[in-house]
């Protein structure tokens, strides 16, 4: 019979006891985050089926994603089909009105022309603006410089695919989502006396900022789309749809009483099967989100 020491027996005990505490632990980890970790298979699942940004559908695709009885939808996707002809979808990750102001936008100014040559200027010397701010520099110039790059990009005039493309790459699509947070933070603190009124649970408008506006994934509300369209000078049209009484869309547009531009004029979609048209970036965050980012001082379509 084979003789084991008590130091061996104290070792193998030892192991014993730490597989029991790792096994324990690991159970532990997952009984108090196991909300986290099935919103985190979640993300997992969303990315692997459906990309940042997609290509064009016509919106009446929207019909078939609501049961035919359910006439509140149905209603509300008639109406926005009298006004809009197409759909993109953004990837449901709590960036989308970020990835989709974005896109909507330069897409906009993909035939150039003075509304481009002013963002050109805004964008460039936003990054001081923000440093002035206490920004470090260190920090936002490769997220500056990404955005720039993009812009840089549209001044050539490419094809809309070649934007959709960049666009569609995590590491430039984050990068530019980034900087129009950084952009919204800091227009949120340079006005902080008027928007601290807005501000719940007793913060301050520097911790509402790092809390809610620059880090990923945090969803968006009116007071930051208010704040962005109000730092880059452009209109944005959103349109809500819900539960909610009537047979449209609630229509917001930022800054109030400011005048999206016609898609007709931006957008070169082609005007099928209306009249107007105009194409809607929308996804789904908390709300259903259609939203067209274009520039402010010409009627709406």
């Amino acid at each position: 019979m084979c003789k084991i020491s008590n130091q061996q027996l104290y070792v193998q005990l030892f192991f014993i006891f730490m597989r029991i505490l790792v096994v324990e632990s690991l159970q532990l980890f997952i009984d108090t985050n196991i909300k986290l970790i099935q919103i985190l298979f979640i993300k997992l699942q969303i990315a692997g089926q459906s990309p940042l940004l997609s290509a064009r559908f016509d919106l009446s695709v929207l019909y078939q994603e609501y049961a035919v009885d359910d006439q509140v939808y149905q209603d509300k996707i008639k109406d926005l089909n009298k006004r809009y002809t197409h759909i993109r979808r953004t990837r449901p990750d709590g960036n989308c009105f970020y990835r989709a102001f974005g896109f909507s936008y330069l897409e906009s100014l993909l035939e150039g022309g003075p509304e481009l040559e002013r963002f050109k200027e805004v964008s460039l010397h936003s990054k001081e603006d923000l440093i002035k701010q206490g920004f470090t520099e260190f920090t936002i110039e490769d997220f500056h410089n990404t955005f720039m790059d993009l812009i840089t990009l549209v001044d050539k005039r490419p094809p809309v695919t070649e934007l959709l493309s960049a666009f569609n790459e995590q590491t430039v699509s984050d990068y530019v989502v980034v900087y129009l947070r950084l952009l919204t933070s800091g227009h949120l603190q340079r006005d902080s006396l008027f928007y601290q009124h807005f501000i719940e649970g007793g913060r301050s408008v520097k911790e509402f900022c790092q809390q809610e506006v620059e880090p990923m994934c945090k969803e968006s509300d009116h007071i930051h789309i208010i704040a962005l369209s109000q730092a880059l000078n452009v209109s944005i049209q959103v349109e809500y749809m819900d539960r909610g009484e009537g047979d449209s869309t609630v229509t917001h547009v930022f800054p109030e009483g400011s005048s999206p531009q016609s898609a007709e004029d931006t957008l070169g979609v082609s005007s099928q099967p209306h009249g107007s048209a105009q194409t809607a970036v929308f996804s789904w965050c908390r709300l259903t989100l259609w939203m067209s980012a274009l520039p402010p001082g010409h009627p709406p379509a």
